[in-house]
């Protein structure tokens, strides 16, 4: 019986890796309460139908506008692929990610990202780039954008990084072993608390307002990577009071813009025709928007899309086929799913806002 010895070898090295897996799962950060970023990536592979829009950047787009407005107003397919200070490279291979599924017909980015090429905080390559499917994609995000004392080796087996947390483990390590579900909406981060806007931070002086270059590069290469799948780039810089978006910067998207026939909007410029009110439609004091700023948002945005060949009012129709999506399923069926999430998690954040004057899932003592 020679073949017994290889199939039991087999059999050894598959437990093995069941059990190396399952610790892994144990201790990586499960990112529920009050961080619950770190699962925006690994939503999108839940999806089951294909999108028209895709939206990249940081938390100036998954904070700021509302894909279920956009469907349920405009009929709109999108999906905001974006994260907590997503640095532009890691939006560049989060697009080719997107690619291997789908061809979207407009990708929207904001260009605040622009501001800084490289991390200086872990946690944030963390909630990016851990939930990302491996492909050549996450390889090669976490080439560009790791940090000096990362290494490589901790992305391919997280439990090196994080087996200290094997003396820390909480019941929700636990609760949320096989998964957290749903935490965001297409990508959107929903919050329902209002904290007006104050006075804003003085702003400080700067001797060069040149963008790295690297930045530029990786700008060149979205649009690039767009224009070769026949993709309409739009680019945006989200309604935030601050941190500052300086003139000089200004200037240099609009010269871009200009120079490759793109669409940029500034939202920060439009907020009075998107009827944005910093008493009322932000929940840290004119940083990102609440639900109520970033569904005005999305009625802004949804004639501005739709003017784009290939983006269309999907309502009572059916998906097509596209690559890793199913075909033929019912969109309004899939949307109002999504819609009903949707409107319970906002009537529950709402009905606690009132109550409490806060919400516990992101109050911080």
């Amino acid at each position: 019986m020679r073949w017994k010895k290889p199939v039991c070898v087999l059999l050894l090295a598959a437990a093995g890796a069941a059990v190396i897996a399952g610790l892994q799962r144990l201790v990586e950060p499960k990112y529920m309460g009050l961080v619950v970023e770190g699962n925006f990536t690994s939503e999108y592979y839940e999806e089951t139908t294909p999108h028209d829009v895709i939206f990249l950047g940081n938390c100036e787009v998954y904070e700021n506008i509302s894909p279920i407005v956009l469907w349920r107003e405009f009929g709109i397919t999108s999906y905001i692929r974006g994260n907590a200070q997503q640095l532009i490279a890691q939006s560049y291979y989060l697009l080719e990610d997107t690619l291997a599924y789908e061809t979207p017909a407009a990708v929207v980015f904001n260009v605040s990202a622009m501001q800084q090429f490289e991390q200086d905080n872990e946690s944030y390559n963390r909630m990016t780039m851990d939930g990302m499917r491996w492909s050549s994609s996450k390889w090669n995000a976490i080439r560009a954008t790791r940090m000096e004392d990362e290494h490589i080796i901790e992305y391919i087996f997280p439990i090196l990084r994080f087996h200290s947390r094997f003396k820390e483990l909480e019941p929700d390590d636990l609760k949320y072993f096989m998964g957290s579900g749903k935490v965001a909406h297409n990508g959107y981060y929903l919050r329902a608390d209002v904290r007006p806007a104050g006075d804003l931070p003085v702003e400080r002086r700067r001797s060069d307002y040149s963008f790295d270059p690297r930045c530029w590069e990786y700008l060149e290469k979205i649009r690039t990577l767009c224009e070769q799948n026949g993709i309409r780039l739009v680019l945006m810089k989200a309604p935030s009071l601050y941190p500052a978006w300086y003139d000089q910067w200004e200037v240099q998207i609009e010269e871009y813009a200009a120079e490759h026939d793109l669409t940029y909007v500034n939202c920060l410029e439009v907020s009075d025709d998107i009827g944005i009110d910093f008493s009322t439609d932000t929940y840290d004091a004119g940083l990102h928007m609440n639900v109520y700023g970033a569904e005005k948002m999305a009625r802004y945005w949804g004639p501005i899309l739709l003017e784009i060949p290939g983006v269309e009012d999907r309502r009572g129709t059916v998906s097509g086929a596209a690559r890793g999506y199913k075909a033929g399923i019912g969109l309004d069926t899939v949307w109002q799913e999504k819609c009903d999430f949707y409107d319970r998690m906002k009537a529950s954040q709402e009905e606690e806002f009132a109550r409490l004057g806060y919400i516990k899932q992101f109050y911080i003592q």
